[in-house]
């Protein structure tokens, strides 16, 4: 299903360093089999309902200039990035 190559050449084109590629196998072949599951859900059948809206009770789309820096507004900006949560394993 995912083999080692498949993650060393990923990793190389999304510039991540990784040590042991072959860590991240069994990682990977979970993800794709829960895809797989959700895949299997059967929801093609199910009908999303949406009601009719007129073009006319929409807002006007119009543009509003912000003036501050908007990464600096974020709770865990550092200098020239923004921090993210650990990934589990």
């Amino acid at each position: 299903m995912v083999t080692q190559e498949e993650i060393e050449h990923v990793s190389k084109l999304m510039k991540i360093e990784i040590d042991d590629h072959r860590e991240y196998v069994d990682k990977v072949k979970k993800m794709i089999g829960y895809f797989d599951v959700l895949d299997s859900a059967g929801v093609e059948s199910e009908e999303i309902s949406m009601p009719e809206i007129q073009i006319s009770s929409l807002r006007e789309d119009r543009y509003i200039p912000f003036s501050d820096k908007l990464i600096e507004k974020l709770n865990h900006y550092k200098g020239t990035y923004v921090r993210a949560p650990k990934m589990s394993s």
